[in-house]
Parts: C-alpha cells; structure tokens; sequence
C-alpha cells in the first residue's frame, strides 16, 4: 500500500516530460513541411510566370501578373510582393527569368521566418 501511495502523479509527471519533447519535435515537423508547400508552390508558379512571359504574344509583365495569379491562388497574397521579370541569356538563347522572393513566417503565424528565393526560367518565342 505505501508503494502505490509513492506513485500516485507520476503519469502526470511522465506525460508531461513527454509531452516537452513531443510539442516541439511536431512544431518543428510542421514548420518544415509548410516551407517546403510554399517553396514548391513559388516555384511553381514562377516557372509557369516564365513560361507564359516567353511566348511570343506576350510581354514581361504579363510573367508578372501570371506569376501573381498562380500564387494567389494558392497561399496567402504576402508571398506576391517581390515578384522580378527579366530577360537572360542561356546558352546564346534569350530567355525569361521569373524570381519570387518570399519570407515564410514561423508556423505561418509572424514572427522571424524563412527567406526563399526560386528562379523559373523559359526560352522566349521567336515570332
């Protein structure tokens, strides 16, 4: 009877040194997995930017304005902000450069985030 008086709240201790590892380790699995959505996610939607810039009845800001759509559409307006079209070279070709530059927040909630930058690229259309 004195042993069961001795261990009477340690599951309550126990649940909560478990739950100190616990709470982090899914913290930190969710955090990665949501960089890794809107990482994809911008780049996707710049190398489709690219592609609809390079065709030949398009111009520059239309890559623009594409890109901005496809984000939309997808996660939060804030990754739309620094959207940059230029024309490069590749391999002696011109071609479309869509970079997206985004800041993902911690746990999508504020605080010091992730900074990401994705290049999409496209050979333009000769017409």
């Amino acid at each position: 009877m004195n042993r069961r008086r001795r261990q009477r709240g340690a599951a309550v201790v126990d649940f909560v040194l478990i739950l100190l590892l616990l709470v982090p380790l899914f913290l930190g699995i969710l955090q990665v997995s949501l960089v890794l959505f809107v990482r994809n996610t911008l780049a996707s939607a710049a190398a489709e930017g690219a592609r609809f810039a390079a065709t030949a009845d398009h111009a520059l800001p239309d890559g623009v304005n594409r890109t901005r759509q496809q984000l939309q559409g997808v996660v939060s307006e804030r990754f739309a902000d620094d959207i940059r079209v230029t024309t490069v070279m590749i391999d002696g070709a011109p071609a479309v450069e869509v970079t997206v530059h985004a800041t993902v927040p911690a746990l999508g909630i504020g605080g010091p985030g992730v900074a990401l930058t994705v290049t999409g690229h496209a050979i333009k259309e000769t017409p």
